[in-house]
C-alpha cells in the first residue's frame, strides 16, 4: 500500500495568536540565552580553572625541571668527587706499593747479606772450636804426660826415700841399740836392774 499524502490544511492565525506565539519565543530565547550564559559562564569558570591547573602544572614541571637539574648537578658533583677521591686513593696506593715493594727489595739485599755473615760466622765459629779442641786435646796429652812423669818421680822418690829410712833405721837400730846397752851396764854398775825400771 503506498503512503497516505497528508494534507495541509491551512489555517490562518490570529494576530493575538501571533503574539502569543511570539512572546512565548522570546520567553524561549530568553530562557535559551540565559541557559546558554549559564553554560559559558560554567565553561568560562571551567576554562580558568584548566588554564590556572594548566598554569600550576607548568609551574610544577618547571620546579621538577629545576630540582632535576640540581639533582643531576648534585650527581655530577659527587661522581666528580667520588672519581677524584679515587684517583687520589689509588695514586696513594700505587705510591705506597711501590714504597713497599722498593722495601721488600731492601730486606730482601740485607736477608742475603745477613745470610751470608752468617754462613761466614759459622765457618769461623767451626775453625775456632777446632782449634780449641786440637789445643784441648793437646794439653790433655801433655797433662797426661806430666802425669806420667810425676808418677814415675814420686815412686822413684818414695823408693828413694823408703831406702834411706831403712837406711837410717838399721843405722838407729844400731845405736839404738848400743845406747840401751851403754845404759843397761850404767845401771848395772849402780846397781840397778833395767827391767824393773
Amino acid at each position: 500500500m503506498p503512503p497516505k499524502k497528508k494534507t495541509k490544511k491551512t489555517t490562518k492565525k490570529t494576530p493575538e495568536k501571533c503574539e502569543t506565539d511570539l512572546e512565548a519565543k522570546y520567553r524561549q530565547s530568553v530562557l535559551d540565552v540565559a541557559v546558554l550564559q549559564d553554560q559559558i559562564a560554567l565553561q568560562c569558570e571551567s576554562v580558568k580553572k584548566v588554564q590556572s591547573d594548566r598554569g600550576d602544572l607548568r609551574r610544577r614541571t618547571r620546579d621538577m625541571e629545576q630540582k632535576l637539574q640540581h639533582e643531576r648537578q648534585d650527581h655530577r658533583d659527587v661522581n666528580s668527587d667520588l672519581s677524584r677521591q679515587y684517583k687520589t686513593m689509588q695514586m696513594e696506593l700505587s705510591s705506597k706499593v711501590k714504597r713497599l715493594e722498593e722495601e721488600v727489595s731492601q730486606l730482601k739485599e740485607e736477608l742475603v747479606w745477613c745470610q751470608g755473615e752468617l754462613r761466614k760466622e759459622k765457618r769461623e765459629r767451626g775453625q775456632v772450636e777446632q782449634e780449641k779442641d786440637a789445643i784441648i786435646s793437646d794439653l790433655q796429652h801433655k797433662m797426661d804426660n806430666m802425669e806420667t812423669d810425676y808418677e814415675k818421680i814420686l815412686h822413684e822418690t818414695l823408693d828413694s826415700l823408703t831406702s834411706q829410712l831403712s837406711v837410717a833405721r838399721q843405722g838407729w837400730r844400731g845405736k839404738n841399740t848400743a845406747l840401751h846397752q851403754r845404759h843397761k851396764d850404767l845401771l848395772s854398775e849402780f846397781g840397778l836392774n833395767a827391767s824393773d825400771i
